[in-house]
């Protein structure tokens, strides 16, 4: 690892054509930049190691699975002498359906996201899963009537990464 690292207008090209499509080949993105494909793997390995990217992967379509409810759920814990936030953590990451866990600061301990099936499956998990943990006090449940776009952070040219 590098320190200060710093993106250059071609690994800048690089991000910003895998992020639309990571599974691009290279030679392809090679084309697109005006360098080789040896270029792209290495300038691609050293991004993964000063950790600018962090793998690759498909995105299921939640809606295409049955899942047409998306809820975030902020979660209120209470410690007992015998317990940490580390149990309930782990409890709360065995349920399938929460799909991102956040230790927050604030009013909630934990805030989650979760895709349901529909509602009454949402209250299952709520009440069934998540309310019978011993230490959570309380949970607030907001509703997502859709979600208005998802995105990577911009590159910007010239940034140095201390790492």
């Amino acid at each position: 690892m590098e320190k200060g690292f710093q993106i250059d207008s071609t690994d800048k090209k690089i991000l910003e054509i895998l992020s639309a499509n990571a599974r691009m080949p290279y030679l392809e993105v090679a084309r697109m930049c005006g360098i080789s494909g040896a270029a792209v793997h290495q300038r691609v390995q050293k991004l993964m190691d000063a950790k600018i990217i962090n793998g690759s992967q498909f995105f299921l379509n939640p809606k295409g699975l049955g899942y047409y409810t998306c809820a975030f759920i902020g979660i209120q814990v209470n410690l007992t002498p015998n317990s940490t936030h580390e149990n309930v953590f782990q409890t709360i990451k065995e349920i399938p359906e929460i799909v991102e866990c956040h230790h927050i600061s604030g009013k909630y301990s934990l805030f989650v996201k979760v895709f349901t099936k529909n509602n009454e499956h949402l209250k299952k998990i709520i009440v069934e899963q998540i309310q019978t943990i011993p230490e959570v006090a309380a949970t607030e449940t907001f509703i997502s009537l859709e979600e208005g776009f998802l995105r990577q952070l911009p590159v910007k040219e010239g940034n140095v990464l201390y790492l």
